[in-house]
């Protein structure tokens, strides 16, 4: 494993807590240097941290190995873009950005670096997420006709020690919304599948949570091979479900994100075609650091690029644009 000395980690909310402990145990004489997305003072303890700074240009000159951008996704691009310049080597978490105009900025400021920068689609280092990708490029269900999505987990539960109306998740200008938020599941699609055009979108919210931003998605994309995509999205429900079925000449292959399991089910019957058991979800943020570190020090990745992150970006956009708003309820 690459030898990691010195980190910043910019923000202080619950991914930026995860990756500091990640850190830690990735590279345990690693120095974290933690930075507010505010630019504030702190009056608390950050926990897996060595330093605190007010500001990336205080600590960008102390030998740093790479960064971490933690921030709301609107304030992605300025912090992002201050640490490429600065030459160093940065993940950027998702989404890349909260629209497409801050994305090509981003993009044409790496094009004058070249500093190394990957977006944190951790979905992509799930054991089942590889597994399916192999499944699916070996087409052992043939043509895909048909792919439902979804997903959904009630806000409130989220982050229990904290009001759900202050979070994020719940401002529009904090980049909150399904959309956003949920935005795995776009990131995923095209990856398996390829670009995608959006046919339908309905967005809604609720009278139960209130919020200012949509609370449930209900999406009909089509690939260019003419793969129908049908996605539901929402903050709403009580029991937490993530799983995506793909129907295709020779069956179905049903995906439980939750459970990290595939099951094939053919002519014959069902198969469990891949399952790990004790699924520990931190494993793929470790998997996500440990790749995001070969990138740094310029060795062999599957990093997620900008390019990638931004088709993401500019299909919610698009999303956005076409979408029927929905009746509150």
């Amino acid at each position: 494993m690459e030898v990691i000395k010195k980190v910043i980690v910019v923000g202080l909310g619950n991914i930026s807590l995860r990756h500091r402990r990640n850190l830690k145990l990735l590279f345990p004489n690693v120095h974290v240097i933690a930075i507010p997305a505010s630019g504030k003072i702190v009056n608390q303890n950050i926990e897996f941290s060595d330093q605190i700074s007010l500001s990336i240009e205080e600590v960008v000159q102390d030998g740093i190995d790479m960064a971490i951008v933690a921030s709301p996704a609107p304030f992605h691009a300025e912090h992002a873009i201050a640490l490429i310049r600065a030459g160093i080597p940065t993940l950027v978490e998702k989404p890349v950005t909260s629209d497409s105009q801050d994305a090509h900025k981003l993009i044409e400021v790496y094009k004058e670096t070249n500093t190394p920068i990957a977006i944190g689609h951790c979905l992509r280092y799930m054991p089942s997420s590889i597994k399916i990708k192999e499944f699916l490029d070996q087409k052992i269900i043939g043509n895909i006709y048909n792919v439902f999505i979804d997903i959904g987990q009630y806000l409130p539960d989220w982050r229990p020690s904290k009001d759900y109306r202050d979070s994020v998740s719940a401002k529009a200008s904090l980049g909150g919304g399904v959309l956003l938020e949920l935005s795995h599941e776009i990131d995923y699609i095209q990856w398996l599948l390829g670009p995608m055009k959006v046919h339908y979108a309905q967005l809604r919210s609720s009278l139960e949570l209130n919020l200012e931003v949509e609370e449930l998605a209900d999406l009909v994309l089509v690939s260019d091979m003419g793969t129908v995509c049908n996605i539901h999205m929402d903050f709403l429900q009580k029991k937490a479900k993530r799983v995506c079925s793909f129907v295709g000449e020779k069956g179905r292959i049903d995906w439980n994100l939750l459970t990290n399991s595939i099951v094939l089910s053919a002519k014959k019957g069902d198969k469990t075609l891949f399952k790990e058991k004790d699924w520990d979800s931190n494993k793929m943020y470790l998997s996500l650091l440990k790749d995001f570190s070969s990138l740094a020090k310029g060795h062999t990745n599957t990093c997620v690029d900008l390019i990638q992150a931004t088709s993401t970006v500019k299909l919610i956009e698009d999303i956005k644009q076409h979408a029927i708003q929905g009746v509150r309820q």
